[in-house]
């Protein structure tokens, strides 16, 4: 398998956590390419990481296609549970940290541009969205990065704090802020870590 990725991408860090929880991150080679590269458009219209290409040829994009697919490689528990309440807790704790990440990541080239009232209410209107999934995940029991919900949650807390260190989402969360100190040195998060900025 091959997959497209930047060090820094959270979407690209949740698959290499399932890659590496499910005990196959070996069988994965990691290709660094820019999203601007000829290359990668031939592989996914969309010009996107992740992307993955499979043993056999396939190609599959985006980030929650690309985890269901690796959690179904290998012998290890599975993260996406098959059925029932456990399955759809995983899969909208999954939404909820992917949501983050989606208010999060574009807020960061809005800020470097003008700032007009547009932009403004803009950047207001994702920062309010943090602002509730945080306070809906302070009330969440969450486990040891059993599920691709965990992991999801892991990585967007992750990346606030890897980009917006000066929006610190620790405050007013402190169950949430022990559940991240357990298990940001779990091997699957340090192996992860994005760069440092």
């Amino acid at each position: 398998m091959k997959l497209a990725y930047s060090p820094a991408s959270p979407y690209v860090r949740k698959c290499w956590m399932v890659a590496i929880l499910r005990g196959i991150d070996s069988r994965i080679e990691l290709w660094k390419v820019p999203t601007s590269a000829p290359e990668l458009a031939a592989q996914n219209p969309l010009s996107k990481i992740p992307t993955l290409i499979t043993d056999d040829g396939q190609v599959l994009y985006d980030s929650p296609v690309i985890a269901e697919y690796l959690d179904s490689v290998g012998d290890a528990p599975r993260l996406i549970p098959a059925e029932g309440p456990a399955r759809w807790k995983a899969l909208t704790l999954a939404a909820l940290g992917d949501g983050i990440l989606d208010a999060t990541q574009p807020r960061r080239r809005e800020i470097a541009l003008p700032q007009d009232d547009g932009r403004k209410d803009y950047i207001a209107t994702q920062q309010a969205k943090v602002t509730r999934a945080l306070a809906v995940l302070e009330e969440e029991s969450l486990g040891d990065l059993t599920t691709i919900g965990e992991i999801a949650v892991a990585c967007a807390l992750g990346y606030l704090d890897f980009r917006y260190p000066h929006e610190p989402w620790r405050p007013g969360h402190p169950k949430l802020e022990a559940w991240y100190a357990r298990i940001v040195t779990l091997p699957a998060m340090a192996r992860s870590m994005p760069p440092a900025a």
